[in-house]
């Protein structure tokens, strides 16, 4: 029975996926534009970032919008078509749930933050263009 749920689904990312990925691309956010100086200031800032995806996934979707809104330079990690990724995000985070946000400190200790509401209040709360409450 597990097999036959695994190929329904398969089957409905392949359908259903084409159509999820133009939709984002029509709706797609236009970006903040900042003052050179301060988008160079948050370049830096985002340089330890990586965001761990899923191409289709409508969680992830809702993330990577927040990042396009916010101009962010992150860093994007396809794990569900690389191997690599999928490994590191599982030997890492310890899940291969996704979306998940990588973030290294100064010390080169990597924070796993997963669930799509955590990380965009997290994107929103650093860089947000608007002070956080």
């Amino acid at each position: 029975m597990k097999p036959v749920i695994r190929l329904f689904f398969k089957t409905v990312r392949v359908v259903v996926g084409p159509f999820v990925l133009l939709g984002d691309c029509l709706t797609r956010p236009k970006g903040i534009v900042r003052p050179e100086a301060e988008q160079q200031a948050i370049d830096a800032r985002t340089q330890h970032l990586a965001l761990y995806y899923f191409p289709t996934c409508p969680f992830c979707l809702k993330t990577r919008r927040t990042i396009r809104r916010l101009s962010l330079k992150i860093e994007l990690r396809d794990a569900q078509h690389s191997t690599a990724h999928r490994d590191a995000l599982l030997a890492g985070g310890g899940k291969p749930q996704v979306p998940c946000l990588q973030a290294t400190d100064a010390q080169g200790l990597p924070t796993w933050l997963y669930d799509s509401n955590a990380v965009t209040a997290y994107l929103n709360r650093e860089f947000g263009d608007s002070p956080a409450a």
